[in-house]
């Protein structure tokens, strides 16, 4: 049966703490969880927990941490962007706690998979990514997601128009949310949209395997799944041999019900295991 062990590190004179799942019999591909924040080790809805106790039971050893300023660890809270030491901290601690390892898989969530992106390609030890509606916001994507799949779909709702009709619809404010969000949609820009650029690069530069899961019923994972129609750069890495995407119908960001943990979980298990 699959044991955890605490683990206690140091990055930068900060004390961090993780969990490490070791297989009766450990396979040489270890998965180290990168949370998306503001989250620690256990995940919503315990679903880091759920996702390493399956992988272990499969033989992959799995880490989960916490990195600077979140749940047990010491220092400041930090964002997505000023994680690197702290990835580079626990990946040797996995390393040096599991000496049968060879390469790694870092899996992510939402900021924390956009994060295992920019960290991966200047690390040898990485051979795979694992993404979950990467982090892709920025304003002008923002304001086209939600004009695409939130106002279309009020308008083919007919409770909107109920409300409407009996006048239980605040018409003057709706109006001018509408049009501030369809101003930001349509705001030309001079400038390539950093975030979303920045992530393309890392993930060129990076030379493993890279699966990609979305929900579908989530704005971020929607913002993602708009960049190869709006970019032909995105649609020729996203049709690389060595990616993977799949999307779960009806999941939310967080996959929050038992039948799309489960799903993640297997998904992951299988891709892991099949390269």
């Amino acid at each position: 049966m699959p044991q955890q062990r605490v683990l206690h590190f140091t990055c930068q004179d900060c004390w961090l703490f993780g969990i490490l799942h070791v297989p009766d019999q450990p396979s040489t591909r270890g998965v180290l969880i990168v949370t998306g924040g503001p989250q620690y080790r256990i995940g919503s809805h315990r679903q880091f927990v759920l996702l390493a106790r399956h992988l272990s039971a499969h033989n992959v050893p799995v880490m989960r941490f916490d990195y600077r300023g979140m749940g047990d660890s010491e220092g400041d809270m930090r964002d997505f962007e000023s994680i690197q030491d702290d990835l580079e901290a626990a990946i040797g601690e996995f390393f040096s706690a599991m000496p049968v390892l060879k390469e790694l898989v870092l899996w992510g969530l939402c900021d924390g998979a956009t994060a295992a992106a920019f960290h991966a390609p200047d690390d040898p030890r990485i051979a795979g990514l694992i993404m979950l509606n990467p982090w892709v916001r920025t304003t002008q994507g923002a304001a086209r997601t939600t004009l695409r799949h939130y106002y279309l779909q009020r308008i083919r709702d007919p409770e909107f128009w109920r409300k409407l009709a009996h006048g239980r619809f605040g018409v003057r404010r709706a109006l001018a949310s509408f049009r501030q969000v369809a101003t930001a949609a349509n705001r030309p820009s001079a400038q390539i949209e950093s975030l979303p650029e920045r992530l393309h690069q890392a993930l060129c530069r990076f030379r493993g395997q890279i699966l990609i899961i979305l929900s579908g019923a989530d704005l971020g994972a929607r913002e993602f799944m708009a960049l190869p129609r709006q970019h032909a750069h995105w649609r020729s890495l996203l049709a690389s041999p060595r990616v993977r995407q799949t999307i779960i119908p009806d999941a939310n960001h967080t996959f929050a019900r038992q039948v799309w943990r489960d799903e993640v979980a297997d998904l992951c298990t299988k891709w892991i295991q099949a390269w």
